[in-house]
């Protein structure tokens, strides 16, 4: 709960506490007074970065007397934190008051907890971040925009949604045969990974891309083929590798040479590329198939030596995510 804004004058500084809100794992900001450029910014963060982070406008005092939960009023005037978190952490529902310049006396008895991060004066924000912090209720954020770690400079993951792969298969001439199949293989995908934490929208992304290299040929290449397009067209090389990773159940070295394809890393790596090349492996077309057949097919095309692989892969998966092939069966439905 942010009183006291003041939309020509806090704009800034309650940007800044409705993004460490976000961050540090709260579900959502009301704010006193309206401000739409704020909710625009806030809105555009949450979509780009994740969450489900929302952005509300209304008075302070209706808002906290109705709000059934522990009420916490953050102020340097207020009972050193580390005596309080302990007892604050057992409730599961929270308001935190953050108020700006000057916080109207009756907020301290409207209050369950007057808590100060420090006895001492500094910025609203910093004591939020400190006070969420301990509070440990974070989530994990997953949007189309990653912040990729880096020991020096920056690195942002852009993961195309839906919409932008398959208007990407569109720009290069895939047929409907094969944008079906692979819509296909992302509800596969999706369904296998949603037992594992998987991460949705770079499954998603993967599966619809994973084939784009059947645009130039249909044989076994098309993996490299796919991952050249996508890093042409500005992708990372994470969106990339789902390309060059599904084909068998990620090629061994000796097979991509015996085939002379380019040299790269052709086995899945990442929880989300073991599930797209499995997802695809699964499929005949559009239709989701039992190992046994794969296997036989396999066997057909000179690829016995990738079969225990493929079978270590199924078995890894199902361990780790739980999936029943009869489940995957029924999106045949």
């Amino acid at each position: 709960m942010r009183i006291g804004h003041r939309p020509e004058r806090d704009k800034r500084i309650t940007t800044h506490v409705a993004l460490v809100s976000r961050a540090f794992g709260a579900d959502r900001i009301i704010v006193d007074k309206e401000d739409l450029k704020l909710k625009q910014t806030v809105e555009r963060v949450t979509e780009k970065f994740g969450g489900s982070f929302k952005i509300e406008f209304y008075p302070y005092r209706d808002q906290i007397k109705k709000f059934k939960g522990i009420k916490v009023h953050l102020t340097m005037y207020g009972i050193p934190m580390e005596e309080k978190i302990n007892e604050i952490r057992k409730s599961e529902n929270i308001m935190i008051i953050v108020g700006a310049e000057k916080v109207p006396r009756e907020i301290y008895e409207m209050a369950d907890y007057n808590i100060s991060v420090k006895n001492q004066p500094h910025s609203e924000v910093s004591a939020l971040a400190i006070f969420l912090e301990h509070l440990g209720r974070q989530k994990e954020l997953r949007g189309y925009l990653r912040i990729i770690p880096q020991e020096r400079g920056k690195k942002v993951l852009r993961i195309p949604d839906k919409e932008e792969c398959l208007s990407l298969l569109n720009k290069y001439g895939a047929d409907e045969k094969l944008i079906s199949h692979s819509i296909m293989v992302s509800k596969v995908a999706l369904e296998i990974g949603k037992g594992c934490g998987a991460d949705e929208k770079i499954l998603e992304a993967g599966a619809l891309l994973h084939d784009i290299g059947k645009t130039v040929t249909g044989g076994i290449s098309h993996g490299a083929e796919g991952h050249s397009i996508l890093l042409k067209e500005g992708y990372d090389e994470m969106i990339a590798r789902f390309c060059s990773t599904h084909v068998g159940a990620g090629l061994l070295k000796k097979t991509a040479k015996k085939f002379k394809l380019p040299d790269l890393d052709y086995i899945p790596r990442s929880l989300e590329e073991k599930i797209v090349c499995h997802a695809d492996t699964l499929l005949k077309g559009s239709k989701v198939v039992t190992l046994d057949e794969i296997i036989k097919d396999y066997e057909i095309k000179g690829l016995s030596s990738e079969i225990p692989r493929l079978k270590r892969l199924d078995d890894q998966l199902k361990k780790k995510c739980g999936y029943r092939i009869e489940e995957l069966l029924k999106l045949n439905e």
